[in-house]
């Protein structure tokens, strides 16, 4: 699809660059939807790469801000507040872990877990001064600062930006084998996305996790798990690695954590790898605010009973199952887990980018990734009504490519 000379101008006059699918402006949203400056409206497929698993301004988390709003907002970390205490215990129950150290972004909380874990083997492991390795998978996304893309072998975010921080080893998602090889004295962590989401929901093969999990053990490193996607309903349970039972030394949150609202993120651990941290050796100045916090309680509050997980799992596997059943010539692959959906085009006709320009015309808000997957997240609030309305729009579209 051509860029038309109304986006352009809404470009121009907003400010709005074309670096995603979105040569609009959206203006307001409430559910599964939003609308632009003009007033069209479009299905958020998006989610905000699963920042919106709850949807657009969902009521209960509206009125928990709401309610925060008229009490105290905003404090440093040199103040404890009411709420930071209850977020704590809840979000340390729902991972059955036991320390939760809040934070403000998804990349903070990746940055936290490594000092977290360099510092264990230290002071735990025993590992030499200066010798700490961290074991990463290839085809990762953990986010963009410096250390972070240090691991990276996405060169979009790597080049112009070294020299890079040293201590991580990359091996293949999804090998045991390769993870068992690259496990030695000097490993403090196998950091590891249950699910890989900017990859093209790459799910690993069954058993993988439960069997990271016995080799982290059996070498004394931490298991790290990034759920900052993956986590909280999108992939039809509570977090990615319960679909193996799988509990981590280390849970990373963030995105939905935050309801769509606020910024928040949480690296959520042990005692023995989180209480080693001593006063002023690690810290956020608005990690924990009140605000965040009161939010953050009500997501937890959402997914208490299962209904939204339930929901992932059931609409997740109808949208998957109607793009097999097309059988469409373009679609060499379809990976679902939940309501995270990758869809690969192959070669030879349109882009990723050009699908989802196309479905953009049709109302409905997608994102390419790795140019030749389609990634579809609707919101965990959405209906069984409002998914079919979706599917025939993505089937027609992907009819044509």
């Amino acid at each position: 699809m051509k860029q038309t000379a109304d986006s352009t101008r809404l470009e121009e006059e907003y400010g709005v660059h074309n670096y995603a699918p979105l040569p609009v402006v959206i203006s307001r949203g409430e559910g599964s939807w939003v609308e632009d400056v003009e007033g069209r409206r479009y299905f958020d497929a998006l989610s905000a790469y699963s920042a919106l698993n709850f949807g657009h301004r969902h009521p209960q988390l509206v009125a928990a801000a709401r309610e925060q709003l008229d009490r105290l907002t905003l404090t440093s970390r040199a103040f404890r507040n009411d709420r930071i205490g209850t977020l704590c215990r809840e979000l340390a129950e729902l991972c059955s872990l036991d320390r939760v150290l809040p934070m403000n972004t998804g990349a903070e909380a990746v940055e936290t877990a490594i000092k977290a874990a360099r510092k264990w083997g230290y002071e735990a492991k025993g590992v030499a001064a200066g010798r700490a390795k961290i074991v990463v998978c290839r085809g990762n996304f953990h986010g963009r600062t410096t250390t972070i893309i240090s691991f990276s072998d996405d060169e979009v975010a790597r080049t112009g930006f070294g020299p890079f921080t040293p201590g991580f080893e990359s091996v293949p998602y999804g090998d045991l084998a390769a993870l068992e090889a690259a496990l030695d004295e000097d490993t403090v962590a196998f950091l590891v996305e249950p699910v890989q989401g900017e990859a093209g929901v790459i799910i690993p093969p069954d058993g993988y996790l439960e069997g990271a999990r016995a080799l982290c053990t059996e070498a004394n490193a931490l298991l790290i798990t990034d759920e900052i996607q993956s986590g909280l309903g999108r992939t039809g349970r509570t977090f990615a690695a319960d679909h193996e039972g799988v509990t981590p030394d280390l849970m990373l949150l963030g995105k939905a954590l935050g309801g769509g609202i606020v910024p928040i993120s949480a690296v959520v651990g042990t005692g023995e790898v989180l209480g080693l941290f001593k006063p002023g050796q690690h810290g956020s100045t608005f990690g924990g605010n009140p605000l965040a916090c009161a939010i953050a309680i009500a997501v937890l509050d959402l997914l208490r009973d299962g209904s939204l997980q339930r929901n992932a799992a059931e609409l997740g596997d109808r949208f998957a199952a109607s793009l097999r059943a097309a059988d469409h010539p373009a679609v060499t692959a379809i990976r679902q887990r939940g309501l995270w959906i990758g869809v690969d085009i192959g070669p030879g006709g349109a882009t990723a980018r050009e699908a989802c320009m196309e479905l953009l015309t049709t109302g409905v808000l997608a994102k390419e990734t790795q140019t030749r997957t389609i990634r579809f997240a609707p919101p965990l609030t959405t209906s069984a009504d409002e998914l079919e309305w979706v599917l025939e729009r993505v089937n027609r579209v992907v009819a044509g490519l």
